[in-house]
């Protein structure tokens, strides 16, 4: 019974880390679309920032996904 209310736990903690991870790379995501409207070149540390969060957040979607099965298996 405690593992269940661990995975639930961990689910839990892992979609807020998600969003997190949204909110930080939105500001990149901003300043990638700003950049492509005004037609200039995006600065190089916005693209890193952009693809490290979403390195970042696929990852944690892969725990999260992993979670839930193990938690459907209990």
């Amino acid at each position: 019974m405690s593992r269940k209310s661990d995975l639930k736990k961990q689910i839990a903690a892992g979609e807020k880390e998600i969003e997190e991870l949204e909110k930080k790379r939105m500001r990149s995501q901003s300043a990638l679309m700003e950049a492509h409207v005004n037609d200039v070149a995006p600065s190089s540390a916005d693209v890193e920032y952009f693809k490290i969060y979403t390195n970042l957040i696929k990852l944690e979607r892969e725990n999260l996904h992993k979670l839930n099965e193990e938690l459907k298996k209990l």
